[in-house]
């Protein structure tokens, strides 16, 4: 772990269950945090039975985990424009199964903000890419820094993990910050009509490891 990143510690740890509106029911261990360098209040979840720090004298894989970046309009209304949604409902699954932990950062809008990333959404509705609309409104392409999350994984103990995401930049920013990613897990494509041109941008701007079915 790299010996200049702050230290974080657990502040707070409880059983949630889950239900999701398709019906999949799970149960998580929500942990929240003293020390984050943003001040934010993100939560890590952990799923599964599996869990190393959980369990530190057990011989077991390194943790699926999953940092995933907040969206309202698609976690939580079900929003087309992006994978978000469908994404965070598939790593829950796959955590749970594995075991691991999520990682739900409070990052909207690749950093931007909530109120940012609808004024995108309107540059976007005018021919703008996403990752060309955030720089039209002054801000980066992507703002967001995983500092947090190599902090939450230092809290719990985790030093080694398996990365479920397909972009490049959450693994590389993790390694820099001293963590192992010993294996990247890719998500499933969740390819809709809104979102074709969003995908397509990702592939061809950010590296994502996505197998569209058209070439962007």
């Amino acid at each position: 772990m790299d010996e200049t990143l702050p230290a974080a510690t657990v502040r707070t740890q409880v059983t949630v269950p889950l239900r999701f509106p398709d019906g999949y029911v799970t149960t998580a261990r929500v942990h929240s945090f003293h020390g984050l360098v943003d001040g934010r209040e993100h939560l890590a979840f952990g799923l599964g039975d599996r869990v190393a720090a959980d369990r530190p004298g057990a011989d077991l894989p390194p943790p699926l985990v999953r940092p995933h970046s907040e969206c309202l309009t698609g976690d939580v209304f079900g929003s087309q424009r992006c994978d978000c949604g469908p994404q965070l409902r598939e790593a829950v699954e796959r955590i749970a199964e594995a075991g691991g932990y999520l990682l739900y950062l409070r990052q909207e809008g690749r950093g931007i903000g909530l109120y940012a990333k609808l004024d995108a959404y309107a540059l976007q509705d005018g021919g703008l890419d996403t990752y060309e609309a955030n720089v039209a409104l002054g801000r980066g392409a992507d703002e967001r820094d995983y500092t947090v999350a190599a902090q939450m994984l230092a809290a719990l103990g985790v030093t080694r993990l398996a990365l479920l995401s397909n972009n490049p930049d959450k693994a590389d920013q993790l390694d820099r910050l001293g963590l192992t990613v010993v294996d990247r897990v890719a998500t499933g494509v969740h390819l809709y009509p809104a979102n074709a041109g969003y995908l397509a941008a990702k592939v061809a701007r950010a590296d994502h490891a996505l197998d569209l079915p058209f070439v962007p």
